[in-house]
């Protein structure tokens, strides 16, 4: 529950476990493809001090929000999508997520997400256990990124500042935006393909598309396309302005995330490129917050709820902070006045678990019988997530994070029999 934000992998490097679990309890996380590689690609990393890069990948992987979160698709195959003509893409701040399987029951559809990939890999993580191909993966990734040129593209693109370079970053967005409403859209088209390495075969069939349905403006073609292809213009642009150095090839890897700026309400980062550039790229409804301020209002509910007597932490963090706090000296409790329900404040209701009631038997055993007995429906009559009469998402979480207990004991203590029946178990 709470806004939808996105990290980058230096911020969440920067919190203790105890701050991470505020972060998942009160945000919904998209973990974007960029964090998962990156967190991956420290496994080829030179430590010194006897530290070792698989205790490294474990820490990051136990501090990855892991309750409320979801794995954004990889822009790559939303750019696929989108220039084919398959998909729209759903720009409307929230993530966009793979793998749920379209099931029909009694005339009701609903979708059922299990356990994605890249959920797998994070529990393993944290247990030090690492495919052969992951560790191959992180070589490659380490490999091009000392492959990556920068110099090559500072030369290529002065050819933009014919009468002096831009001086500022707003100058190089109005310039951006000046060159993608341009009157030669077709070039405007062809370059932004060129400069997203879209394959020239793919290329072709975009163009001829483009054609065919009536050579709209790129920005209502291909919406996302326009997004990244303006992100990528605006860097290339900025450092054959001098802003942006070009002796660090990271840069481009961290310029990725800005890609999913689209799938967010929140964006936070402690990263200078970020700080610098992602507000140009945010709507008017979303908000950047430094990855430091963030952390600090983190360690400050932290405190703050550990104040509390013994008694009621041991009830668990969902039953006695289903909200932030109502002081809004807290960045939390801001996020959620500008992003969550306006009346969150007053509808604070004391959460007890209640999994024996008659409405809880009756919702369990539909979610049964719905993954047991619905159908798989063809490919071509799958349904999104607003069409679905039910979703079901299948996740394991932690019980305790980091100091704090999550769930109530007589949640935790219940355990899966032989059956598969849910029954109540002595506490360790």
């Amino acid at each position: 529950m709470g806004p939808v934000i996105i990290f980058d992998k230096s911020t969440l490097e920067s919190l203790n476990p105890d701050e991470a679990m505020w972060l998942d309890h009160f945000f919904i996380s998209n973990i974007t493809p960029l964090f998962f590689i990156e967190t991956l690609a420290d496994l080829e990393k030179k430590l010194g001090g006897g530290r070792k890069p698989e205790d490294i990948v474990g820490s990051l992987a136990y501090k990855t929000p892991d309750m409320n979160s979801r794995p954004n698709v990889h822009h790559a195959t939303l750019l696929a999508g989108e220039l084919s003509g398959a998909a729209k893409i759903d720009m409307r701040d929230r993530p966009i997520v793979s793998g749920g399987k379209t099931m029909e029951l009694g005339g009701k559809m609903g979708i059922i997400f299990q356990t994605s990939p890249e959920e797998e890999a994070f529990s393993r993580w944290q247990k030090h256990q690492f495919l052969e191909l992951e560790r191959s993966r992180a070589k490659a990734w380490r490999r091009n990124l000392s492959n990556v040129r920068l110099e090559e593209s500072y030369e290529s693109f002065q050819r933009f500042f014919p009468l002096g370079k831009a001086k500022t970053y707003a100058d190089v967005k109005s310039f951006v935006d000046f060159y993608l409403d341009g009157p030669d859209q077709e070039e405007v088209l062809i370059f932004g393909l060129l400069l997203l390495d879209i394959p020239e075969h793919s290329r072709i069939a975009v163009l001829k598309r483009w054609k065919s349905e009536g050579k709209k403006s790129i920005r209502e073609f291909a919406p996302y396309f326009t997004h990244v292809f303006s992100v990528d213009m605006f860097f290339y642009l900025a450092i054959a302005a001098d802003l942006v150095g070009r002796g660090r090839p990271s840069h481009k890897i961290d310029l990725a995330y800005l890609y999913y700026l689209p799938f967010c309400k929140v964006f936070t980062s402690s990263d200078k490129l970020h700080v610098n550039i992602a507000p140009f790229f945010l709507g008017e409804n979303q908000t950047f917050v430094p990855g430091a301020e963030l952390k600090s209002d983190l360690e400050k509910l932290d405190r703050h709820y550990d104040a509390l007597p013994d008694d009621e932490k041991e009830r668990g963090v969902i039953s006695f902070a289903f909200y932030p706090p109502s002081d809004d000296s807290f960045l939390v409790s801001r996020l959620w006045d500008k992003y969550m329900s306006p009346t969150w404040r007053q509808d604070r209701p004391i959460i007890a678990p209640q999994p024996d009631t008659p409405d809880n038997r009756r919702l369990v055993d539909q979610i049964k019988r719905f993954k047991a007995e619905g159908t798989p429906v063809p490919d071509e009559t799958r349904i999104n997530s607003d069409e679905a009469d039910h979703i079901g998402i299948e996740r394991s979480v932690h019980a305790r994070k980091g100091k704090w207990i999550r769930f109530p004991p007589e949640i935790i203590s219940r355990r899966k029999n032989k059956e598969g029946e849910w029954e109540d178990t002595p506490l360790e």
